[in-house]
């Protein structure tokens, strides 16, 4: 027996339902989900007209900064009053009479060494000065003869001739021994006595402090190798590295502004005296030396110092200190985009100047900063947030 014909066809309707059903609830699954409108903006604090009584907005404005660059740098001797000692002579060093920090004047004696050079230079002197003597005689006695007419001008002109060498011969020794490092009191006492002594003094050229020594006792000194090391360090340099970014912001005669951590940062005066016209290679930077005065010595070669250089005022726009707020290591401030809505705004900003600071990038003029109560404005964003 055959089935009815309407069961077939509720059969097919059944069917095409469930299909059509089925591609619905597949196309649902292949959709995105739809955004979520309440959804809120974390940079975005909203506040009680009540609340916002409490912070006080600013429209930006074009200010007069100074322009102003901050580097790091290090204490060091003047070189221009820097002298470096040795001895003049081949000789080891009997007595070493000052140490690294001992303030010495000029003339004064750092250290004594023997040398038979010496020697040989005294006996070179006591030579040429009686082979001087022994000329001027013959020349004396040449004069008398020839009155007797014993002997020919000739022979006068000829010792005459000889007393001219032996006392260029003469001179050049005494040179030599002023070289060598005798004064002319014991060189006078040569003469006279003709003691000889093979001790030389080794001495200070110039007045300040033994900043570094390099002898000891017993050892033997050549000519030319440094000694002793004396600065003059009432005058000193504070060298730092300028970031080749900013070479064109300093020039000379700029005045620099120097804060000493190790002195209780304390500040100093002083002003460019070098600007190098080379960059360093591996840390591009420029050396930038200044000079500040030191009468009292306060200033210790090798300190570490901070130079703030100060350069022309420039005209532009700026933010209050107080506007700012550091967030994930950059500064941010708050604009106002509606009556009780501040947005936390990234901001780039230059290096402070009379409590403003300059700005590079972020803002423009005109816009509405608040420039009072931004930290307590952030923490309100951050609990709104938590919420």
């Amino acid at each position: 027996m055959k089935p009815p014909l309407f069961t077939f066809q509720r059969l097919g309707n059944c069917l095409l339902l469930c299909g059509a059903l089925f591609l619905t609830a597949c196309d649902r699954a292949k959709a995105p989900a739809a955004p979520a409108a309440a959804r809120t903006d974390a940079s975005v604090v909203r506040v009680t007209p009540e609340m916002a009584r409490n912070f006080k907005v600013a429209s930006l404005a074009i200010e007069t900064l100074d322009s102003s660059q901050e580097i790091t740098g290090r204490i060091e001797a003047n070189d221009q009053w820097v002298t470096r000692i040795g001895a003049s002579v081949t000789g080891r060093v009997t007595e070493v009479l000052v140490d690294v920090g001992h303030r010495v004047s000029a003339g004064q004696v750092l250290a004594q060494l023997s040398s038979p050079e010496l020697t040989q230079a005294q006996l070179n002197y006591l030579r040429a000065h009686a082979a001087t003597s022994l000329a001027e005689r013959a020349v004396d006695r040449a004069r008398q003869l020839i009155q007797a007419d014993v002997i020919g001008s000739a022979e006068l002109q000829r010792r005459e001739s000889e007393l001219s060498i032996a006392r260029a011969e003469w001179r050049a020794a005494t040179d030599q021994l002023r070289l060598l490092g005798l004064s002319d009191a014991s060189i006078e006492r040569l003469r006279e006595k003709g003691q000889l002594s093979s001790v030389t003094n080794i001495m200070a050229t110039r007045s300040g402090v033994v900043v570094e020594r390099k002898v000891s006792t017993g050892q033997v000194a050549q000519p030319g190798d440094p000694l002793f090391t004396v600065a003059d360090l009432s005058r000193v340099w504070v060298v730092g590295a300028l970031p080749e970014q900013a070479a064109a912001s300093v020039q000379l005669d700029q005045s620099v502004d120097i804060e000493v951590p190790a002195l209780g940062s304390r500040h100093f005066n002083g002003k460019v005296v070098f600007v190098s016209d080379t960059i360093h290679p591996e840390t591009r930077t420029l050396t930038v030396r200044t000079q500040v005065d030191n009468p009292k010595g306060t200033l210790k070669p090798q300190m570490l110092a901070t130079l703030r250089i100060t350069g022309q005022p420039v005209q532009q726009l700026a933010v209050p200190e107080a506007s700012v707020v550091r967030e994930n290591d950059r500064d941010h401030v708050f604009v106002q985009t509606a009556p009780g809505q501040f947005k936390l705004t990234p901001v780039t900003l230059g290096n402070s100047s009379r409590g403003l600071r300059a700005v590079q990038q972020g803002l423009s003029e005109g816009a509405q900063v608040v420039v009072e109560g931004a930290f307590h404005l952030n923490n309100e964003r951050k609990r709104a947030e938590l919420e």
